[in-house]
């Protein structure tokens, strides 16, 4: 293959043709692009369908008998799923997490004024939609459409409605980073432009 390097203009500056060059050798710069020209007979997306590559496969019970792999070294190491006291710490913290997201999102109303302080957000105020477990993610989720198109979504997610309101006013968030209280819609001005 031939390496050409283009300025910004897309003037031709050169041919990287030195094995032995670095690229910083060459008149590189902000903007400047590198032109592949392949002279080596491959059509284009033949190496993409991998359904024509043969594969080496093995049974599940094959594997387990092999003592040089992966999933042995993890057994006898006890790490990762095969430990089982990591395992259980693990799911009685997320057990924990989920209670109090629980006890949270109890608290929260659906229908009452709210205002989302999202880390690294500024806040947003609309009203609470949705409480409650969703399909995408595990935990409890509180569905807000906020006062103005500060959201992601309409109120459904992966094709799954869980409240109205219009495109890009819909968003979920954790109960932590919600306050109900009585947040009145700002008035931006924008009816006046």
């Amino acid at each position: 293959m031939e390496l050409e390097l283009y300025g910004v203009d897309d003037k031709f500056y050169s041919k990287l043709d030195q094995e032995d060059a670095l690229l910083g050798s060459y008149p590189v710069d902000d903007g400047c692009r590198i032109h592949v020209i392949d002279h080596s007979g491959a059509r284009l997306g033949e190496y993409e369908d991998v359904s024509r590559v043969e594969k080496y496969t093995i049974s599940q019970e094959a594997y387990d008998q092999r003592q040089d792999t992966v999933r042995s070294f993890l057994k006898r190491s006890k790490l990762g799923r095969y430990n089982e006291e990591e395992r259980a710490q693990q799911e009685a913290e997320a057990a924990q997490r989920l209670a109090e997201e629980k006890a949270q999102a109890s608290s929260i109303p659906v229908g009452s004024r709210c205002e989302v302080r999202a880390a690294g957000q500024s806040p947003r105020r609309g009203t609470v939609m949705y409480v409650g477990l969703t399909d995408f993610k595990p935990g409890y989720w509180i569905g807000v459409r906020y006062d103005e198109p500060l959201g992601k979504n309409d109120g459904s997610v992966n094709g799954k409605r869980y409240f109205e309101c219009q495109a890009k006013y819909g968003a979920f968030v954790k109960p932590a980073v919600v306050t109900v209280g009585d947040f009145p819609e700002e008035d931006y001005g924008l009816d006046e432009i």
